[in-house]
């Protein structure tokens, strides 16, 4: 009876001839095309770095590469290889984990040698417009994270005076919130005045709303209240902006329509007698 023996790396079949593994690094990529020490090369991440290194894999007539998705330094080296022509995959580091020898040298030898048998997958990689959207997108949430952050910096400056603004009204930057903040930045300190500016919808009555904001002024807190107020409007004028951006780019993208073929039909409901 033959005894079964797992196949090793070397006995599986070449998919791509011209193969070629990237390890991609913070300060310099490493480049393999080949098992040998004569067929791996160091980079650098600047954009000159990158013609160098399509200029060396060109000549060395690679089609198909194969790169790992480290933090965020693979975009700019990924689009341009793209822009080259290369057939260019992004790889989840999972795939190759078992391989790696934590070293630079070893580890694009190991992409290299799992892409040109065929043994990498492609991460999904969005569209540009797609992608586009998801940069807005991303700087907007941290735009929100830094307008939540000031609004309790102000509820917390408002509580060391004993104004409790938070105790009668739900967000206070709301419509209410904001009138009364303003009025104290502008200096109105009369309570009974401060409660009349509450919109009538709030459930609170304006008893309860004047002695909330029969506080212990001081100075020092109103300047933290007026500064981080002035940035929350700064801020929130800087998210219309981009939402109006987000806006833009999906009404550019409204031309597609769907083929009359691909429509789905109603269907008929059948009576059953």
């Amino acid at each position: 009876m033959k005894s079964s023996k797992t196949k090793s790396a070397q006995d599986l079949a070449i998919i791509h001839e011209n193969a070629c593994g990237i390890d991609v690094g913070s300060k310099f990529h490493m480049v393999a095309i080949g098992l040998e020490k004569t067929d791996i090369k160091k980079f650098g991440v600047y954009t000159k770095d990158h013609h160098e290194m399509i200029d060396w894999l060109t000549r060395m007539e690679v089609k198909h590469i194969a790169m790992e998705s480290t933090g965020s330094y693979w975009q700019t080296l990924f689009a341009a290889l793209q822009q080259a022509d290369f057939k260019v995959i992004l790889v989840d580091g999972k795939q190759t984990k078992s391989l790696k020898k934590k070293t630079d040298v070893k580890d694009a030898r190991s992409i290299y040698q799992l892409h040109s048998l065929g043994l990498l997958l492609g991460c999904f990689l969005p569209d540009d417009q797609t992608n586009n959207v998801r940069v807005y997108y991303r700087h907007r949430s941290k735009l929100v994270e830094e307008s939540s952050r000031l609004s309790n910096r102000m509820q917390q400056a408002m509580r060391l005076m004993n104004i409790r603004l938070d105790n009668v009204l739900n967000d206070i930057m709301g419509v209410s919130g904001q009138r009364i903040i303003k009025a104290i930045i502008s200096g109105q300190r009369d309570a009974k005045q401060l409660a009349i500016l509450a919109d009538k919808r709030v459930r609170k009555t304006k008893e309860e709303i004047e002695k909330s904001l029969e506080g212990q002024w001081n100075p020092a807190q109103i300047f933290v209240l007026e500064d981080c107020y002035e940035t929350h409007q700064l801020i929130q004028q800087r998210i219309k902006k981009i939402d109006d951006q987000i806006e833009l780019l999906l009404m550019q993208n409204q031309t597609y329509q769907i083929p009359e073929q691909k429509l789905l039909k109603k269907r008929k409901l059948v009576k059953i007698k």
